[in-house]
């Protein structure tokens, strides 16, 4: 089975994936139709990973209910500088 992630670029979340490389890539392209091309997201400022994908899926849905100040309360939690997460992220290792 494949891990799966949960991704908050900027202040949204935006999503479940189970190659969060690629998927920030193309965020950064523009390349995903809806918010985050609308709004210019690219920052990834915080990401769950998972065991299953389909854990991922459910912990999305749970995170899309919580209210913002929820939201931003576990951004700063583990990156309290906002910086983008997705150049030290090393994915390349996991499998």
């Amino acid at each position: 089975m494949k891990p799966g992630y949960v991704q908050i670029l900027t202040n949204r979340p935006d999503g479940v994936t189970s190659d969060l490389a690629n998927r920030v890539r193309r965020h950064r392209r523009r390349a995903v139709p809806g918010f985050t091309r609308k709004y210019d997201c690219r920052r990834l400022v915080r990401f769950e990973r998972y065991e299953r994908l389909e854990d991922a899926r459910k912990a999305e849905v749970r995170m899309k209910k919580r209210r913002r100040e929820w939201k931003l309360k576990r951004i700063a939690e583990r990156n309290p500088g906002w910086i983008d997460l997705f150049d030290t992220m090393h994915l390349s290792n996991e499998p």
